[in-house]
């Protein structure tokens, strides 16, 4: 399967750490979901194994995964992590979202 996810270095640094204490094994999904207050939502979860079907995205100590029916969502998309003054969050900066709402985890299409 080919795609055009990217992390950025930020992100792949913060998912490093996280996933440090997470335990050996430990990877990021990244999913999309139905809902949200703009219809679709990203979902970030820790997890120890992956599915076959799998999107693995390995960069600097971290490994993300992105489950086939969440790969056209996130086509093009780079996720990255901010520290600014409202909080340190992942967020996705998705070419697909023709709307998303303040708090960066909701989206349409």
């Amino acid at each position: 399967m080919t795609t055009d996810i990217t992390v950025s270095e930020r992100a792949a640094r913060r998912i490093g750490q996280i996933l440090k204490t997470e335990g050996d094994g430990a990877m990021l999904r990244i999913s999309v979901e139905g809902g949200g207050c703009s219809g679709f939502q990203y979902k970030f979860d820790v997890e120890h194994a992956r599915a076959e079907d799998d999107l693995v995205i390995a960069r600097e100590g971290a490994v993300v995964l992105v489950d086939p029916a969440s790969v056209p969502f996130l086509a093009g998309s780079e996720v990255d992590f901010v520290d600014d003054l409202i909080g340190a969050s992942f967020r996705v900066v998705n070419p697909n979202a023709t709307a998303s709402c303040g708090c960066g985890t909701s989206f349409s299409i």
